[in-house]
C-alpha cells in the first residue's frame, strides 16, 4: 500500500523525533550486547550484529508492535548453544546458525499461515516462568568462568562443573579483575535514578573497559579480536538433509518459545497505552526476521524485554524505530569495528550477567505454592531441568506437564447441584448458598464446554447424583456455561438421554446458548429428544409438564 506525501508530512511532524531518539536509546544497549549473545550461543561475535541489521527490517515490515526490539536474546542464545551441538561433524557453528533460522523462520511462517498463533497457549504461566528462571540462572553460571577467565565451559551445572575440574578451576588474575570491575560497576549504574545518564551508563563502561584495554593491552586477557568487515552476501544456508533434520527439533522449540515470550512482551508494552496486538502479524514479523537472519549471516531472533522496555519508554511511537535501530547498527558495524576489537570478553560476561540477573524472580514459585502445589512442583521440575539436563527436556516436560494438567481437569466434567434462592428466580450452588430443592426435578448445571476431554464422563457424573436423589423424575441440565458441544459432547447427552428414558426419568435443557443449540440441531437432536427446552432455568423448574 503506497504511502501518501500527507501521511509522510504527518509523521515527519509527530512521529520522527521520538522514534530517533528511541533507536539510539536501545542502539547503545544493542551493541555490546548483540557481541555478548552471539559469544553467548558459540558463535562469533559478529553473527550478533548480523542478527541484529535486516532482522528488525523485516519484523517493521511485517510485525504490528511500535515497541518490540528484535535481534539476539539471551534466552534464545543459551537455547541455541545446545542445539548446535546437535550438528553433524564437519559443520561450522556459522553454517548451523544459518539452517537453524531458516528453520525457526519457515516454522513460525508455517504457523501464520496455518493461523496457529494460539500455539502460545502450549507453554502456561508456570512452565514459563520455570523455563525463564531456570535459563537466568543458567546463563549467569555459563558465563562466570567466562568473567574469571577459566577455559571452563557448559551450558548446564553439571557441564560447567565437569569442565571446570578438568581445566584445574583454573582462573586469570587479570581477567577476574576486569570482570569483577566491570560486574561492580554496572549494579551501581543500575541505582542511578532512570534517565539519558543511566541508559548511557552501560555503554560508557564497556567504553572504559575498551580503552584501558587499549592503553594497557594486559597479557592474558580474552578480547573480541579483529571483527571481519561488513559483509552481508545473501547466500541461502547450507542445505544439507542431515542437518536439517538434526537441528529441526531444537528449531521448532526456539520458535516456540521465541513466540510466546515476544507476544507476551508485546502485549504487556501495548496494554500501557491502550493498544492492541495482532497475534498472527507477530508470528509473520518473527518469521521475517528469522529468515531474513538465515540470508544475512545472522543467528535466530526474537523481541528482547529489556530493550523493547527501554524502546517504549524512551518515546518509540512507530515500527520505524526498528529501521532506524537497524542503520544505526549498520553505521556501527562499519565504524567501530576497531574499536570492538579491543572489548574485553570478561566485561561482555559481566554485562550479560547483569542483564539476565536483573529480571530473576523468586516469588511466583512462592504464589504457586500457595495456589496449587501441582503446578508449583512443574515450575520447579522445569527449572531444576534446565540447570542439570538441557533446555530441550525442559520444554518437552513443561509442553507434556501443562497438557496432562488440563486433561486431568477437564476429563471430569463439573456439573453442580444446584437449588433456588428463597424469594428470587436464582439458582445457586447447594454446597455455597442456603437453597430450596424439588424431591421430583434433579437440577444441575454443566459448568463448561462438552467435548471429547470430558464428554464420556457425563453419563456418570450424572447418575451419581440421582444416586443421591432417588425420588427424581425429571433431570433439568443448565446449559448457561457451554460454550461449545463437539460430536463426542452430542453423543454423551444422546447417551444419558437414553440412559434416562430407561429408568423412566425425562431429560430436559434450559438456557442452551445460540451456537450450543446450532450444533445440536445440526447432529439431528429433534429425531431423538424427547425432552423440553425451556429459555430460562426457572421456566424449566415451575414445568411439571409429563411429571
Amino acid at each position: 500500500m503506497p504511502v501518501s506525501a500527507a501521511a509522510v508530512r504527518l509523521y515527519v511532524r509527530d512521529a520522527l523525533r521520538d522514534d530517533l531518539i528511541a533507536a539510539v536509546v536501545v542502539s547503545v544497549l544493542l551493541i555490546p550486547q548483540s557481541l555478548a549473545y552471539a559469544m553467548l550461543a558459540g558463535l562469533p561475535p559478529q553473527v550478533g550484529l548480523y542478527a541484529s541489521l535486516l532482522p528488525p527490517l523485516m519484523y517493521a515490515a511485517l510485525g504490528s508492535s511500535p515497541f518490540l526490539n528484535i535481534g539476539p536474546v539471551a534466552v534464545l542464545a543459551l537455547m541455541i548453544l545446545q542445539t548446535l551441538q546437535l550438528a553433524p561433524a564437519g559443520v561450522s557453528p556459522s553454517e548451523a546458525a544459518l539452517v537453524l533460522s531458516a528453520e525457526v523462520g519457515l516454522l513460525l511462517a508455517a504457523a501464520a499461515l496455518l493461523r496457529l498463533h494460539a500455539l502460545a497457549a502450549l507453554l502456561s504461566v508456570p512452565v514459563l516462568h520455570g523455563f525463564e528462571t531456570g535459563a537466568t540462572l543458567a546463563i549467569a553460571a555459563s558465563q562466570l568462568p567466562v568473567l574469571l577467565g577459566s577455559s571452563a565451559g557448559g551450558a548446564t551445572l553439571p557441564e560447567l562443573w565437569q569442565s571446570a575440574a578438568a581445566h584445574g578451576f583454573d582462573w586469570r588474575g587479570t581477567s577476574a579483575a576486569f570482570g569483577v570491575a566491570a560486574l561492580a560497576a554496572l549494579i551501581l549504574v543500575r541505582r542511578l535514578p532512570k534517565g539519558m545518564a543511566s541508559r548511557l551508563a552501560p555503554l560508557v563502561v564497556l567504553l572504559a573497559a575498551i580503552a584501558l584495554t587499549w592503553w594497557w593491552d594486559p597479557l592474558g586477557l580474552s578480547r573480541v579480536g579483529t571483527l571481519p568487515p561488513l559483509a552481508l552476501s545473501f547466500t541461502p544456508p547450507r542445505l544439507d538433509p542431515a542437518l536439517w533434520t538434526a537441528l529441526l527439533p531444537g528449531a521448532a522449540l526456539i520458535a516456540l518459545l521465541g513466540y510466546v515470550s515476544s507476544l507476551a512482551v508485546a502485549e504487556s508494552l501495548a496494554r500501557r497505552v491502550g493498544q492492541r496486538v495482532d497475534a498472527r502479524r507477530e508470528l509473520m514479523g518473527l518469521a521475517g526476521a528469522n529468515l531474513a537472519a538465515a540470508l544475512s549471516g545472522g543467528m535466530p531472533s526474537a523481541a528482547s524485554f529489556s530493550r523493547s522496555v527501554l524502546m517504549s519508554d524512551a518515546g518509540s511511537r512507530t515500527r520505524m524505530t526498528g529501521v532506524f535501530v537497524a542503520g544505526l547498527m549498520g553505521l556501527a558495524l562499519m565504524t567501530l569495528s576497531p574499536v570492538l576489537a579491543w572489548c574485553p570478553k570478561p566485561v561482555l560476561a559481566a554485562s550479560i550477567m547483569v542483564a539476565v540477573l536483573s529480571g530473576l524472580k523468586f516469588g511466583p514459585y512462592r504464589d504457586a505454592w500457595h495456589y496449587d502445589r501441582t503446578e508449583a512442583l512443574l515450575m520447579w521440575a522445569v527449572t531444576l531441568l534446565v540447570l542439570g539436563v538441557s533446555i530441550t527436556a525442559a520444554l518437552g516436560l513443561g509442553v507434556l506437564g501443562a497438557i496432562a494438567l488440563l486433561l486431568q481437569r477437564s476429563a471430569r466434567p463439573h456439573v453442580a447441584l444446584i437449588g433456588r434462592i428463597p424469594g428470587t428466580e436464582h439458582y445457586r450452588n447447594v454446597e455455597r448458598y442456603q437453597v430450596l430443592l424439588d424431591p421430583e426435578v434433579l437440577s444441575l448445571r454443566i459448568d463448561e464446554s462438552l467435548l471429547f476431554l470430558n464428554g464420556r464422563s457425563l453419563a456418570d457424573v450424572v447418575q451419581a447424583h440421582l444416586d443421591s436423589h432417588p425420588q427424581t423424575r425429571r433431570v433439568l441440565l443448565q446449559m448457561s456455561p457451554v460454550n461449545s458441544i463437539d460430536f463426542s459432547g452430542l453423543s454423551a447427552l444422546k447417551e444419558l438421554h437414553e440412559t434416562l428414558a430407561r429408568q423412566g426419568r425425562r431429560l430436559d435443557l434450559s438456557e442452551v446458548k445460540g451456537p450450543v443449540l446450532d450444533r445440536l440441531k445440526a447432529g439431528g437432536w429433534t429425531e431423538w429428544f424427547q425432552g423440553r427446552l425451556f429459555l430460562s432455568h426457572h421456566q424449566g423448574m415451575q414445568d411439571h409438564h409429563g411429571q
